[in-house]
């Protein structure tokens, strides 16, 4: 019985693993789709203030957070504007100026490099020969992908820099994570991040004007789409693959968003796929394997040292039977 419950948990992980790289690889596709006539800043709106709406009456009904220390929630909440804020507004930026989405998702699937090598020292961890020799095999592979595509896509050479800088936000909120010692369910972690990033969108969209939605039944077909993939899916699945499988594997299916991506924009979007970005992603793909290869084995060499440091749970005495 032990051996299928077992067998049943594998398969419902890589069944999860799975949905999470279609559902965060959405993200992208939708966008590319939804903001061909739609202002970016109009589609995040209407993407986050319902499932804002949504997700704070379900916590607050359900009491979650009641037993949440506020220090935790504004940590949660800093974490929302870095990891889903800011990344999110400089991915939809990137690919409405013309970057294609497997690279815009290839520039942000090297978060697990640079967290890796370049926020290891200040998370006190100790960064490897390996590592940098990783970080520097995946840079290649990213340059290599954007010289590629800078001819084909249309897009303005600076365009390039909003996906770097939606990688940035993402390892800003990496690095808060991991600092963070508290541990809220899920359900608050979601609740906070899509509430204070859906507020400051409001305010953005009524500074700018981009508050109406159009009368297009498409928009809120895509809408809809988008609150429910990569917003719900994508990051409830990712909270739930990180404290069941840990960070390493985790990053590694972050890596496989980026050829799931550019495989869809080039069959559904018609998007360029040349044999010198192919060889960029398995660059990419090599520097990654490298720097998780690395930490998982630091991870298990790590591993018997704590067992051994926990302190001996106490002896008791047999019972007695009466």
């Amino acid at each position: 019985m032990g051996r299928q419950i077992g067998v049943l948990g594998r398969v419902v992980t890589a069944l999860a693993a799975t949905a999470f790289v279609a559902s965060w690889s959405s993200g992208f596709v939708i966008a590319k789709v939804a903001t061909v006539d739609v202002a970016p800043l109009t589609l995040l709106v209407w993407r986050f203030v319902p499932v804002a709406a949504g997700l704070l009456v379900v916590t607050l009904a359900t009491g979650a957070a009641r037993a949440v220390p506020r220090a935790d929630l504004r940590r949660q909440a800093l974490i929302g504007l870095c990891a889903q804020l800011g990344y999110v507004v400089c991915v939809y930026a990137a690919i409405a100026a013309g970057v294609t989405t497997g690279t815009t998702a290839l520039i942000d699937a090297v978060q697990p490099l640079v967290v890796a090598t370049l926020v290891g020292p200040l998370l006190g961890l100790r960064v490897r020969g390996a590592q940098w020799a990783g970080l520097a095999v995946g840079a290649a592979g990213v340059l290599l992908v954007v010289r590629s595509q800078l001819g084909a896509s249309g897009a303005p050479a600076a365009a390039y820099l909003l996906p770097v800088a939606a990688m940035a936000f993402l390892v800003a909120g990496t690095f808060l994570e991991r600092r963070s010692s508290g541990r809220p369910p899920v359900l608050v972690v979601l609740t906070v991040q899509v509430v204070v990033t859906a507020a400051a969108l409001l305010v953005a969209g009524a500074v700018g004007g981009s508050l109406v939605p159009p009368a297009d039944p498409g928009f809120w077909v895509a809408t809809v789409l988008a609150a429910a993939f990569p917003t719900l899916a994508a990051y409830g699945l990712y909270w739930w693959l990180l404290r069941r499988v840990g960070v390493t594997a985790l990053n590694a299916l972050l890596f496989l968003v980026a050829p799931a991506t550019a495989a869809a924009g080039a069959v559904g979007l018609g998007e360029p796929l040349t044999g010198v970005t192919v060889l960029g992603f398995v660059l990419c793909g090599a520097g990654v394997a490298v720097v998780l290869a690395v930490e998982a084995r630091v991870a298990r060499a790590a591993a018997p040292v704590t067992a051994a440091a926990r302190p001996a749970p106490p002896r008791t005495a047999p019972r007695t039977r009466s």
